[in-house]
C-alpha cells in the first residue's frame, strides 16, 4: 500500500470539521430557552428534505396512519414525511410529552 493515497476517513472528518464550522458560523445553537435549532427548522429548509423518506420515517408513518385511519402516498421526501408525521402526531395524541 502507497502512502500517496488519501482515506476516505479523512475526508469525512474533513467536510465534518467544515460542516461544524459553518453550523457555529450561522449562530445556530443546540438546548437553551426552547428558542429556534436546526432541529426546528421548516423541512421545506433542510438540505437533504428532497431526499426519500427514511426507513424510519416510512415505519412511523405507517402506525401513524393506520392509528389515524389515514392512507398517505408511500412515495415522499423526508420533508414531506415530517410533516406529515407532524400533523398526524397532532391528530392521534402520539408524540405528545
Amino acid at each position: 500500500m502507497s502512502d500517496d493515497t488519501t482515506s476516505p476517513t479523512a475526508d469525512t472528518n474533513d467536510n465534518a470539521a467544515e460542516d461544524r464550522a459553518q453550523d457555529l458560523a450561522s449562530g445556530d445553537t443546540l438546548g437553551g430557552d426552547g428558542g429556534p435549532s436546526g432541529a426546528e427548522k421548516d423541512p421545506s429548509n433542510w438540505v437533504t428534505g428532497d431526499e426519500p423518506m427514511t426507513a424510519s420515517q416510512r415505519s412511523y408513518l405507517d402506525t401513524l396512519a393506520r392509528d389515524a385511519g389515514e392512507e398517505l402516498d408511500a412515495n415522499m421526501t423526508k420533508a414531506e414525511a415530517s410533516e406529515h408525521i407532524d400533523r398526524l402526531q397532532k391528530k392521534t395524541g402520539r408524540g405528545n410529552s
